[in-house]
């Protein structure tokens, strides 16, 4: 029988709560799994492959349906450069419009290439960011963050089926003075007539909530060699960090 590899354990810690979690870097096999699923665009089955590939990798006990986006992202950002390598080559066309020998107007097309630290991305929210929200004197609501799942139930649906979406399955429970309503208790048609009853008020101050949540985001100061166009081109998102 063929000795085992030793294989090194890590820790990271949740955006969301600061629990440490322990994972172990991927394997072959895992990274045949993204390999394959890298050649394509369909981001569901990315989504699918990477909570995959962190419930094979994360050694203590956590339900990753469960957790926020940013986390999620969090996590494969640090199983990534822990497994792969931390620095993630990217490469960017420029979209400046130039003028060509004959005087007309063509795009410049020079492609620069970049390279990005993995573990400088550092998690930011905004000031004052909070998951309590007091609609009333005497009511409010708790909020909890978006999973991946439920950002992926959102596309294709307009503007006020996605905010409604968001509402119902994000606020966590509703208090008041006496009682704490968890919604996951309720009826969905009481959840969205609560919904439908706040004010224009109510709702800015629930939108600031998503707005302000943790995100994982590096920014790319850009400068053409070619034509010396200049831009910060905000990278984010899991499709950036998978191989």
């Amino acid at each position: 029988m063929l000795p085992k590899l030793d294989i090194p354990i890590f820790e990271t810690k949740l955006i969301s709560s600061g629990k440490p979690i322990k994972f172990r870097p991927f394997l072959v096999k895992e990274q045949k799994l993204l390999l394959m699923v890298n050649q394509g665009d369909d981001i569901k089955e990315a989504i699918t492959v990477v909570k995959q590939v962190l419930k094979n990798c994360i050694v203590d006990d956590i339900n990753i349906d469960d957790l926020p986006s940013f986390d999620l992202e969090w996590l494969f950002l640090n199983l990534r450069a822990k497994s792969v390598n931390e620095i993630v080559d990217l490469k960017y066309q420029c979209n400046n419009i130039i003028k060509d020998e004959n005087g007309e107007n063509k795009q410049c097309s020079s492609v620069e290439k970049f390279q990005i630290k993995l573990l400088d991305i550092k998690p930011t929210k905004g000031e004052n960011h909070t998951n309590k929200i007091q609609l009333s004197e005497k009511l409010g609501v708790v909020m909890k963050y978006p999973t991946f799942e439920m950002i992926a139930k959102l596309e294709n649906k307009s503007e006020d089926e996605i905010l409604m979406d968001l509402l119902v399955n994000c606020i966590d429970y509703v208090y008041d003075e006496d009682n704490i309503y968890r919604t996951k208790d309720l009826p969905k048609e009481e959840v969205v007539e609560f919904i439908d009853s706040m004010q224009q008020k109510d709702l800015e101050k629930i939108q600031e909530f998503f707005e302000t949540a943790p995100k994982l985001k590096h920014t790319i100061n850009f400068d053409c060699k070619k034509c010396g166009y200049k831009e910060d081109i905000p990278v984010e998102g899991l499709q950036n960090f998978f191989i």
